[in-house]
């Protein structure tokens, strides 16, 4: 098996965009994972906020722990960098 079909065959994983962001690249992760448009994410993570606050806690703890796209750890990834 080659290293290319691997590769396509492995699920993708959540990660934070480094490309497709407004704050933290989040909802451009989510949307990218899920195969939809990152702006319904917004827009729920703003309502839920507005309305409950849980939007907001919901960000900040898939900001904790999703790692970039980039390779960057997550802030609060406590496993060694490898190097």
């Amino acid at each position: 098996m080659t290293t290319d079909t691997h590769h396509r065959n492995r699920p993708p994983h959540l990660t934070r965009s480094t490309s497709d962001k407004k704050l933290a690249g989040v909802a451009g992760g989510l949307g990218r994972y899920f195969s939809v448009d990152p702006v319904l994410f917004r827009i729920g993570f703003a309502v839920a906020t507005v309305f409950s606050g849980a939007g907001a806690l919901a960000y900040l703890a898939l900001l904790a722990f999703m790692p970039t796209d980039a390779g960057d750890p997550a802030p609060l990834d406590r496993r060694p960098v490898a190097a």
